[in-house]
């Protein structure tokens, strides 16, 4: 069975770009370097052809997983308050006296760093689903975290 990959349309949109510039522009200029580099002789010891073999490997990996991704892809830009926690919502959250803004994405779009998260990671997880108000907790390596919904957008 197919699982259907949950995102933002501007997640979507995103991965539809990348998928082009692999398949449009960086694969030609590939199979031409890969044509190239077999005209050099002995494949056996043209470490250039055996790179760009590796490297047309890779390309071509990439280029399966982004088309599974799109045509599998379901959107949703979120419920916002009426369901709770969903993606496509951010949701701000007070913490140890702090608040943060999270945007809840699908997993192909998580970006922790930028506070792009996904509901399979553990605080995602942990919000996904819940109300303004609600509190949550969240074991991470420094230790049990709580966390408050404070909006939901």
């Amino acid at each position: 069975m197919i699982k259907p990959v949950q995102l933002t349309k501007e997640g979507l949109e995103a991965l539809k770009v990348e998928l082009d510039e692999l398949v449009n522009v960086k694969r030609p200029k590939l199979v031409e370097r890969l044509s190239y580099a077999r005209q050099e002789g002995d494949l056996n010891e043209n470490s250039d052809y055996a790179n760009a073999k590796e490297e047309m490997e890779f390309l071509d990996g990439r280029i399966a997983e982004l088309e599974y991704v799109t045509k599998n892809a379901v959107t949703t830009n979120g419920n916002g308050k009426k369901n709770g926690v969903d993606v496509g919502t951010k949701v701000t959250v007070k913490t140890g006296g702090g608040k943060i803004t999270f945007d809840i994405v699908g997993e192909w779009e998580a970006d922790p760093v930028n506070k792009k998260i996904s509901p399979e990671s553990p605080l995602g997880k942990a919000l996904y689903g819940k109300k303004i108000g609600e509190k949550v907790d969240v074991e991470a390596p420094a230790g049990n975290l709580t966390y408050e919904i404070l909006a939901i957008d």
